[in-house]
């Protein structure tokens, strides 16, 4: 019986959609870390800064992960839609990386984020990220909004809910 509750459970989590708010990693109402973790360039950046004066948006991102590069439509969009009124920030794990292939990367793809390279797992461990296209949406108050994680995230409704925008119907 508990063999076959474990398929029944096996099957209904491979058939859940891909993206959601995240029942892992950090909490939605919790206050967001304020990690200091460097740019491409070595140049600590404190996201304590801004953290608690205006919206922040943070994507773990990885240059191999194609779900990430999917989302980025979507942060293109907000950034039109929002501009300086949202910060945004592009954590890049540090899972065979190197800082010229990212750079390269940059070069080609243009994401509409400020990279950051996270690699001591400083910013992983703060905001207990388990995989990569985890986006986190912290409100002006410095509180999560919303942590998600995959493909289908509705990026621009979470973003539209922070800046109390009404989405949909």
């Amino acid at each position: 019986m508990v063999r076959g509750a474990g398929v029944i459970l096996a099957a209904v989590l491979l058939a859940s959609p891909v993206s959601a708010q995240l029942e892992v990693g950090i909490r939605v109402g919790s206050p967001a870390p304020a990690v200091v973790l460097p740019d491409l360039d070595g140049r600590p950046v404190d996201l304590g800064t801004v953290l608690g004066k205006k919206p922040v948006l943070v994507e773990f991102w990885a240059t191999w992960c194609s779900i990430c590069m999917g989302l980025h439509p979507q942060l293109e969009e907000i950034r039109r839609t929002y501009g300086d009124r949202l910060e945004m920030f592009g954590v890049h794990v540090n899972v065979n990386a190197s800082k010229p292939r990212i750079r390269r990367y940059l070069d080609q793809h243009r994401p509409p984020f400020r990279v950051l390279f996270d690699e001591t797992g400083a910013g992983v461990r703060a905001f207990d990220v388990l995989t990569t296209s985890v986006v986190v949406i912290v409100d002006s108050a410095g509180r999560v909004a919303y942590a998600g994680s995959g493909e289908k995230q509705d990026l621009l409704g979470a973003v539209a809910r922070v800046f109390g925008a009404r989405t949909g119907p």
